[in-house]
């Protein structure tokens, strides 16, 4: 004996189908996205936190390197809050070592704003400082 889905059963089982593959789809969008970052300039940036703290020199190759300051590993998830032309906001969680959320504003391909926060290695951190353009990497 045969059995015949009717339309009902037939529609249901299409909707199921298609959702995995539109939240994925959505997900490689998220991570192909912030383009704002591919405009800042390469090459060497210092970082020169509000606090006072000693200033941190970065090698800059795509601009994703302002993401993450307090995670360095990878394997992180990120999630696009906001990806505007000239802000960003990235929520990321690193399995087993914390997560993080930035904010990046662009005042110019040299210049950026950035304001950090999460939990890193089981303590909290928070950072707001200005990234300029020096030149070459060192």
């Amino acid at each position: 004996m045969k059995i015949m889905p009717n339309r009902k059963t037939a529609w249901i089982a299409a909707a199921v189908a298609a959702v995995p593959a539109a939240l994925l789809g959505g997900a490689a969008l998220a991570q192909s996205s912030l383009a704002m970052l591919d405009t800042l300039d390469r090459g060497g940036w210092e970082l020169r936190y509000r606090d006072g703290s000693t200033p941190r020199n970065l090698c800059v190759r795509s601009g994703r390197e302002f993401i993450q300051l307090r995670h360095n590993e990878k394997g992180c998830n990120r999630f696009v809050v906001e990806d505007g032309n000239s802000e960003i906001t990235v929520q990321y969680t690193c399995p087993g070592n914390g997560y993080g959320r930035t904010h990046i504003r662009k005042e110019g391909s040299k210049l950026v704003q950035i304001d950090s926060q999460g939990i890193v290695d089981g303590r909290p951190f928070q950072f707001s400082g200005e990234a300029r353009h020096t030149g070459r990497c060192r």
